[in-house]
């Protein structure tokens, strides 16, 4: 049964008493004072806000919207000029009204480049306290930047609807109204909207009131939000329905969708409502809002999920609602992990908040960790930590590149706030984190975590802040090992030799650097870190250390010896042939997260020419075939990967025969089609088999999903289930001209988004190069909408990079309307991604000499990943075919 709550607002405003005075008040490092020289910032420095009254009358017809605004602030100091941040708006009208009630008229000056506006009158503004008021108009866009529409299909007529959401992280606020809009200025928020009488209007805090204006018009009011930055600031508008209950705390949440999803939204609240009790505990402050929603937005975007509004968590709904007919148990998987990982932030990130983008990780690194740690402990079956590696592997690969960046990086521009949202910022992040948690020891941990937050709720940090804490709780050398390894990029190296001597392991450890790009040097001269190691030998219970430079070792017992013990450690492990080839024997029986590690650290090893690749492809294939789910499911996706280097040479064929003789009877085990009450890790596995198996051409698979994609013709709803986007990708990538066109026709006849943009996305994956083109110029049309059309493109580039990528630059401008702002420079380095071609390189060096020094940066890492694999590629080919011919 479908539960719509209409809004409860008696109840939900006693639920603001909740927010303590004194907590809400100004963080005390900054109480009465501007923001120090220590934090960066683009504005002036001479005046904080307190808060903001906003009302904002969209037209979402027109694209456009008005607004009226006013900050109560104080400035210290005299100056000529206000200076607050703003982009894209036209301001008609600005006051300023001091304490004793005068009213000086302003003229607004809006820097464009700067993304800023002053405003002055000629006179002095002397120190006081002030409100500012503003009158405006400005843009509502098309991509997930400042206020934005959304276009979908209603779920029950398919009719054109149009919802309007808020993406304001990194530096959006700003396009919303003119505020001090970086993460320091934080101010509590009253906010208004004039919307059609017969929509749904949501924002951080409950709805306080509405009043009907007549001719189809409501003024819609919300709740005083507490003190907050002003990218947490959240405004959605559409033909919504919500579907909401109390938690145990008081908390009420809820997940607001498209009309018509009903029982779509069920799986989302009811995980959702656990999780905001667990935080609650493990962080020790109650969440401190009345409700906390989880809003469904259709489409999707090139640069972000979702975002952690405070109290209005948004989340594209293809990862958010649970559908029966596409929904695959991975995505399901997902939409959990998505949620507690937002909700994570709405403590670490909204109640405590980095000081400045220096510090994203603190953010970002911390709700990765938290994320893994609430899933395994809502769903350990899901095996969480193991999962844990794969991110840690991610961020190895970029970490490895002279090109990478610290965890706490330098940040000035607005463009390098938009690319510190990456790999290094979020798994390196998490993956340190679990280390140096594993260092601490989870009690004094969490305890210094607790005082952290409750000493700062409502402020603003750095990361020393949270090391001082963990420290001061019981964890002494923390810090020296934290900013090792967060203020320094880079990958230590762990090489090790050893030995039984009279039933003892002798070892010699030395700690160098790992590289992709400049090996010699990083051997020459390695970076330096105390790396901390847990070191199993063979049954006996693993011993921690840390290793600085080199050490000798001499542990009880003898045996196989794993150096990263439960694979906590950051770092690559270089083992002595003997060690290697033990290790490769014994992998069988040993846990399956360090199975997991070996074998990513020995392929990668192998693949930058530490080691030779026949060892690593041994170790490999020592992975057993009843392994562990998702262990299985990373080595078949490595050997997947290694498939790529054979493509079109004579050994292609034996090699993919040799995979499919591997893996294809676990696929048989598993059974083709789902089975009722089986672990989610083995229906992720059966999708992994099927893929990877299809792709590759296995004749058993292929014709099997074939089988089935032709009953698409009479039946749209054929596939539907779990495994419906598994089997249209490999159907996809083998689909005639004739089966495009049927899967192009499914995709503009679909009433539901997430259907219809997987659809359009597929259409990319073929394998016919003329098909690719067509969907190329397909991208280009009103037809897959305009938060689609990427997706086609960068589905095109997994089996035509040049192509794509030619693509993109002969139709540059169009193609920029395609990606929302903060993701347009990483979007074209994950065109090229896939390719290993020296004509590519070429031309991604041409397109980078046009680019500005902090736009570069992306392309700079894209072309240094690109000379790898061109440099990698013959050799790992012709290790692959030594390694087959032996």
């Amino acid at each position: 049964m479908r539960i719509i709550f209409p809004s409860l607002a008696a109840m939900l405003l006693a639920g603001c008493a909740s927010i303590p005075a004194n907590d809400a008040g100004q963080t005390p490092q900054l109480s009465g004072a501007p923001v120090p020289a220590s934090i960066p910032s683009d504005l002036p420095r001479i005046a904080r806000p307190s808060h903001y009254s906003i009302t904002i009358t969209p037209d979402a017809a027109n694209l456009t919207f008005s607004g009226v605004s006013s900050v109560d602030l104080e400035v210290y100091e005299a100056a000529d000029a206000l200076v607050l941040s703003a982009a894209d708006l036209d301001i008609t009208k600005a006051s300023l009204i001091a304490a004793d009630g005068s009213v000086m008229e302003m003229q607004a000056a809006l820097d464009p480049e700067k993304q800023t506006v002053s405003f002055a009158n000629g006179e002095t503004i002397e120190p006081g306290k002030y409100r500012l008021d503003t009158a405006y108009t400005g843009t509502i866009n098309t991509q997930a930047n400042g206020l934005f529409a959304l276009d979908y299909p209603d779920k029950v007529t398919g009719e054109d609807r149009r919802g309007l959401f808020t993406q304001f992280e990194a530096p959006d606020a700003r396009r919303f109204a003119p505020m001090f809009d970086e993460p320091i200025y934080k101010a509590t928020f009253d906010l208004s909207a004039i919307v059609p009488a017969d929509q749904m209007a949501v924002s951080n805090m409950p709805v306080a009131s509405e009043k009907e204006l007549g001719n189809g018009f409501k003024q819609v009011t919300f709740g005083t939000s507490p003190k907050m930055s002003s990218y947490l600031l959240f405004f959605g508008l559409g033909d919504f329905e919500r579907m909401a209950k109390a938690t145990p705390s008081g908390t009420e949440v809820g997940i607001v969708a498209p009309t018509g999803s009903g029982e779509e939204s069920r799986y989302a609240l009811d995980t959702l409502a656990p999780l905001v009790g667990y935080y609650n505990d493990y962080f020790g402050v109650d969440y401190p809002l009345p409700k906390l929603d989880n809003i469904a937005g259709p489409g999707q975007s090139q640069f972000f999920g979702a975002m952690e509004n405070w109290g209005a968590v948004f989340t594209f709904e293809r990862i958010l609602l649970n559908d029966p007919a596409i929904t695959s148990p991975a995505v399901r998987q997902q939409i959990y992990v998505t949620q507690a990982h937002e909700v994570a932030h709405q403590w670490f990130g909204d109640l405590v908040t980095m000081a400045w983008w220096d510090d994203l990780w603190l953010n970002e690194g911390f709700a990765s960790w938290m994320e893994t740690k609430a899933t395994d402990h809502f769903n350990p079956e899901w095996q969480a930590l193991l999962g844990r590696v794969n991110g840690r592997e991610y961020a190895m690969g970029l970490d490895s590149f002279e090109t990478t960046h610290p965890v706490v990086q330098k940040i000035r521009t607005v463009e390098e706030t938009n690319q510190a949202f990456d790999a290094i910022t979020y798994q390196k992040g998490e993956a340190v984190i679990a280390m140096l948690e594993a260092y601490a020891g989870e009690d004094i941990w969490r305890t210094g975590l607790q005082d952290y937050m409750q000493a700062n709720k409502y402020g603003n940090t750095q990361s020393k802040d949270l090391w001082q804490a963990v420290e001061k709780a019981g964890a002494p050398g923390l810090t020296t090992i934290a900013d090792q390894f967060t203020r320094q990029p880079g990958v230590p190296l762990v090489m090790v030799e050893g030995q039984c001597v009279n039933g003892s392991t002798k070892l010699a450890l030395t700690q160098s650097e790992f590289s992709q790009d400049r090996r010699e040097e990083a051997a020459a001269n390695p970076q330096s870190w105390n790396v901390p190691l847990l070191i199993s030998v063979g049954d006996n219970a693993p011993t921690r250390h840390i290793l600085k430079g080199s050490t000798s070792l001499t542990l009880p017992g003898c045996g196989t010896v794993i150096v990263n013990a439960g694979q906590l450690g950051y770092f690559r492990t270089l083992y002595a042939d003997d060690m290697r080839a033990d290790l490769t024997k014994t992998l069988p029986d040993i846990a399956p997260i360090d199975q997991m590690g070996l074998v990513y650290d020995n392929i990668a090893l192998a693949e930058a020419g530490y080691q030779p690749l026949g060892s690593a492809l041994d170790m490999l294939s020592a992975v057993p075939q009843n392994a562990d789910p998702v262990v299985a499911r990373s080595a078949v996706g490595i050997w997947s990967d290694l498939a790529g280097y054979l493509e079109g040479e004579p050994e292609e064929a034996q090699f993919n025969a040799l995979i499919a003789q591997k893996w294809l009877p676990r696929l048989q085990q598993l059974g083709f089609e789902p089975r009722k009450g089986e672990k989610l890790i083995d229906a992720n596995l059966r999708s992994a088999l099927l893929g990877t198996l299809g792709t590759l051409g296995n004749p058993e698979v292929v014709n099997a999903i074939r089988s089935r994609f032709a009953e698409l013709k009479d039946n749209p709803q054929a596939l539907d289930g779990p495994l419906k986007t598994t089997l249209l990708a490999v159907a996809a990538r083998n689909a005639s001209a004739e089966e495009w066109t049927m899967l192009a026709n499914l995709a503009a006849k679909s009433n539901s988004a997430v259907e219809r943009s997987t659809y359009y996305r597929l259409l990319g994956a073929s394998k016919d190069k003329a098909i690719a083109q067509q969907a190329l110029d397909l991208a280009l049309t009103d037809k897959p909408g305009k938060t689609v059309s990427a997706s086609i493109i960068t589905s095109v580039a997994q089996n035509y990079p040049e192509l794509a990528f030619d693509f993109i630059r002969a139709n540059q401008d169009r193609v920029d309307e395609l990606v929302d702002n903060a993701g347009r420079s990483r979007f074209i380095t994950r065109v090229v991604s896939s390719s290993d071609e020296p004509t590519m390189l070429t031309k991604l060096e041409a397109y980078r000499s046009t680019l500005d020094a902090d736009e570069a940066k992306p392309v700079d890492k894209a072309i240094a990943a690109l000379r790898q694999r061109i440099a990698a590629a013959p050799k790992m080919r012709a290790g692959i075919k030594a390694w087959l011919a032996r």
